[in-house]
């Protein structure tokens, strides 16, 4: 198999696809592995590192997409990708298509096949693909969010964990997966008063053995509305698989919190957990509304990328691995990441 990676061109993205230890595993098996030049100098991999290891440099896209049958890359494609795209490519990316219907009308214009990382589900119903960027999200979140409460940058004046004398802040998230789980970590060691809300039980298990600062609850809108309204920090973690985001949080929800207060929306790539999200980039990550102050950028992990282009790498590998070979469209879980194919939508959420 002819395996591309191209360099990402989303605002400051700086994550690689596959590192130069996953290419050569590729190479060893007997694929040829093409890396458009400099895809991974953000990540500290330069391309000596991939020709040590057999990967062959292109020089610029066009080269790069022309050579590769299996495009393997981290974000969506957008307009510079998309001008390179043909029928017979097989693109492995995240696309979080249900949140993009112009994206989607493209791709199944061009007639690709398009397998999403997020939708790749394994019989359990797990979403490995997802999971390892969800873990970095969800620290990121609480990370930025933690500095937004600052007043220096508008926020309430909040050091998170307290002191003797001082209230701890309050953080409350949403969702208690991968994302959330790790929000809700992240915050809880730092001595915030943490408080989660998800429907299943076992998760809100899992949320309260985190430590006495922890509190697990159901998300009724009523314990949703009292919660939020209370919170210095909220965070959005809801995710249904393919499927846009529902808002969990209303804009009346949001007007109800303190000024200063802070939302890190981390489902803004399927559309959003809170009504009054839109996405934003890097280089102007947040905005406000009725006083309260949003981070909604749609590549988080985009922020630590030797970090994310690790762990992306050594999750997706084993996949990139099976779809170079012949029948990967009897694998359950890759079958199940299918988005697009000859010009029709076939994810089950997307339809």
């Amino acid at each position: 198999m002819r395996i591309g990676i191209p360099s990402e061109t989303k605002t400051l993205e700086g994550r690689v696809a596959l590192v130069p230890a996953a290419c050569g595993d590729l190479v060893r098996a007997g694929h040829e592995v093409f890396i458009q030049s400099g895809a991974g100098d953000k990540s500290g991999f330069s391309d000596a590192d991939f020709e040590a290891v057999g990967v062959k440099i292109v020089p610029d896209a066009a080269a790069l997409y022309e050579k590769a049958r299996l495009v393997v890359k981290v974000k969506e494609p957008i307009a510079g990708d998309l001008e390179h795209l043909r029928e017979d490519h097989l693109l492995f990316c995240y696309l979080h298509l249900a949140a993009e219907p112009d994206l989607t009308q493209r791709l199944l214009e061009i007639g690709l096949t398009g397998v999403a990382f997020e939708t790749v589900e394994e019989v359990d119903g797990s979403l490995p693909l997802l999971a390892p960027m969800s873990n970095i999200a969800g620290r990121i979140g609480v990370q930025v969010a933690t500095h937004l409460l600052h007043q220096p940058q508008g926020g309430r004046g909040i050091l998170l964990g307290g002191l003797p004398a001082a209230n701890r802040g309050h953080v409350v998230v949403l969702g208690a997966g991968a994302a959330g789980g790790n929000s809700a970590c992240l915050a809880a060691a730092m001595g915030a008063r943490v408080t989660v809300l998800d429907k299943r039980q076992d998760r809100l298990a899992e949320m309260m053995a985190i430590g006495p600062n922890v509190t697990a609850l159901y998300p009724y809108a009523e314990t949703v509305g009292e919660y939020v309204s209370k919170a210095d920090m909220v965070v959005g973690a809801v995710l249904v698989t393919g499927a846009k985001a529902p808002h969990v949080v209303t804009r009346e929800m949001v007007s109800s919190m303190l000024d200063g207060s802070v939302v890190v929306d981390i489902s803004v790539d399927q559309g959003g957990c809170f009504e009054t999200t839109r996405p934003t980039t890097y280089a102007d990550p947040t905005y406000q509304v009725e006083g309260v102050t949003h981070f909604a950028v749609t590549n988080m992990p985009g922020a630590v990328p030797r970090t994310s282009s690790q762990a992306l790498s050594a999750a997706i590998l084993p996949y990139v691995q099976q779809m170079a070979r012949s029948g990967w469209e009897e694998i359950s879980a890759l079958a199940k990441g299918v988005n697009v194919r000859d010009g029709q939508l076939v994810h089950p959420a997307l339809k």
